[in-house]
């Protein structure tokens, strides 16, 4: 079942980041008064679709067909991406039948340079547009919820906080010179902010003043291997909302909306640390504390080789939380910030991939991790979906400008060398460019297949 729902969900992610990114195509493609033969979800032969010609229909349709300014909407067989062919390009088809004739008005090489880049940059823009549309409708539903505290509950062991030096009970005072005053703060600056650089993270630690340097390598490392940051905010709690019936925990007395207070009298805040402290303690007894209405219980409970009681747990905070709520104006603003915000993080990313500090195997991903994380995000609700498919649009909209063949960028690129030139690149060199293009990108597909398979195990 696993499987069958993360198939699901990346059909679902993927379909919406190509629908959006080739609708800019074919919307500018139209708006620059050129045809669009085919607008296409998936790859590989036609399997069904429509146009005012035929109407709807299935399989390929006929060689010799003129659609004349009508569009075939379709659907082909691999849901591994789409096309939008625009009548005078050469793109991804390879098609160069209608190239070898003159060129006429409704086609893409007529037109001027700007009509051709504002067509190839279509897709690019409507990603970012669609990242900008999701940011601003959570913004606009949810608003904006900060927990007001900088004083770490809990480290994770083997987590990024334990590694570089972090500490229950510290309160991080500031990291860079920055003040820390809410958890989201302390996060943004720790793990987002300068990426890649030196980290000098200021704590109070026992009432007393600790600096604490981090490795700005060593970190983004460890970032990029999804090595978890591992920290909790003071002020959670672990509460109980379902009870597996003839568990340990039903045969204890533990109850839904219980709060789970102790364990081996260590205070417990997160569920995080509860299952660490439960797995840590397979086979054994421990003791368990909880409280259930105004009452205070203590069992001491015998562990199987599972080291699992029987219940379902999530976390409630109970400290000051700042909620800032927005406007429609407010909330269009809140999600262009939050896009252009995630674009620098995006290429800030990138650059240390470039100058050495993140491993090019460990910053990547491909459809098997895509669908994980897809997954993983549907099943923390639909904001938590939407939130994901925003980042990875404004992913795939930098990925295609890139200056490479076969992508947009490098098509943007040919289109300024053309303007430049004052003429058109000959055909076989623009076949050419294409071709290799192709090759690089499906090898670089194999290679994050791969990467992905090694990954998992």
């Amino acid at each position: 079942m696993g499987v069958i729902s993360s198939i699901f969900y990346f059909v679902v992610v993927l379909g919406i980041l190509v629908f959006v990114h080739e609708f800019g195509h074919f919307l500018m493609a139209r708006l620059s008064g050129m045809r669009v033969e085919v607008f296409a979800l998936g790859m590989g032969f036609r399997l069904f679709g429509w146009n005012k010609v035929t109407g709807f229909t299935f399989g390929n349709l006929p060689e010799n067909l003129e659609l004349e300014d009508n569009t075939d909407y379709r659907v082909a067989a691999f849901p591994i991406g789409g096309y939008c062919k625009i009548s005078g390009m050469i793109d991804e088809t390879l098609d160069t039948e209608a190239i070898a004739q003159e060129p006429k008005e409704y086609e893409f090489r007529s037109k001027n340079a700007f009509k051709k880049a504002i067509t190839i940059s279509g897709g690019v823009l409507f990603n970012v547009i669609l990242a900008i549309i999701i940011f601003a409708i959570l913004a606009f539903n949810i608003g904006e919820t900060t927990y007001k505290t900088n004083e770490i509950a809990y480290v994770a062991p083997n987590s990024i906080g334990e590694t570089i030096g972090l500490k229950a009970n510290d309160k991080v005072k500031k990291i860079d010179g920055v003040r820390i005053v809410t958890w989201n703060n302390l996060l943004e600056e720790l793990a987002i902010e300068n990426l890649g650089e030196n980290k000098q993270v200021l704590v109070a630690r026992n009432n007393i003043d600790t600096l604490i340097n981090i490795n700005g390598k060593k970190l983004i490392d460890m970032i990029a291997s999804n090595k978890a940051i591992g920290l909790e905010p003071k002020g959670l709690r672990t509460v109980i909302f379902a009870v597996q019936p003839n568990s340990l925990a039903e045969e204890a007395g533990i109850k839904n909306n219980d709060t789970i207070v102790a364990v081996n009298n260590t205070p417990i805040f997160s569920f995080h640390e509860f299952v660490d402290f439960m797995q840590a303690n397979k086979g054994k007894e421990v003791s368990i504390e909880w409280k259930s209405n105004a009452n205070t219980i203590n069992r001491n409970i015998q562990l199987d080789a599972s080291g699992i009681i029987g219940v379902q747990i999530s976390q409630v905070y109970t400290g000051d939380i700042l909620r800032t709520e927005f406007g429609v104006f407010e909330a269009i603003w809140k999600g262009t910030t939050q896009a252009f915000e995630t674009l620098a993080t995006i290429l800030s990313s990138i650059k240390q991939i470039i100058v050495g500090n993140i491993e090019f195997k460990k910053a990547i991903g491909g459809p098997i991790m895509i669908a994980q994380q897809a997954t993983q995000f549907a099943d923390r609700g639909v904001l938590s979906f939407l939130s994901f498919t925003a980042m990875l649009s404004l992913s795939l909209a930098l990925i295609n400008i890139l200056p490479l063949p076969a992508l947009d960028g490098g098509h943007l690129i040919i289109i300024i060398v053309e303007a430049i030139m004052r003429r058109e690149i000959s055909v076989k060199v623009k076949l050419g460019i294409q071709q290799v293009g192709i090759f690089l990108l499906l090898g670089l597909m194999f290679y994050v297949i791969v990467n992905d398979v090694l990954k998992l195990m």
